[in-house]
């Protein structure tokens, strides 16, 4: 299994029906792509303070490697990840992902 997870600095002007339309429409690759085990989201509730402005963001759980990558190129997940880098500070530099092996 591979955790698939997302770090995100949405841009300010962000209101909180817009973020959540966003997380909706990842929450909802779930039904068009294989392999999605469970996609979890929200606010960084972490007290550390190290989030380095990457407060809200995604984990996406794979039943497998190969799933994860037919994920990447998916159609249905073009489009959100197209919607997503329009939604973050400053693009793919308002992104982080971290991968890890189950």
């Amino acid at each position: 299994m591979i955790l698939h997870c997302v770090f995100l600095r949405l841009k300010a002007a962000m209101t909180n029906d817009e973020k959540q339309a966003l997380f909706d429409a990842i929450v909802a690759l779930k039904q068009v792509v294989p392999g999605i085990v469970d996609i979890k989201y929200g606010p960084n509730v972490s007290p550390e303070g190290l989030h380095g402005g990457f407060v809200d963001g995604f984990a996406v759980t794979f039943d497998s490697a190969e799933a994860r990558d037919a994920y990447l190129v998916h159609p249905d997940h073009v489009v959100v990840g197209e919607r997503i880098v329009s939604s973050t500070d400053g693009g793919l530099a308002g992104i982080l992902v971290f991968d890890l092996k189950l």
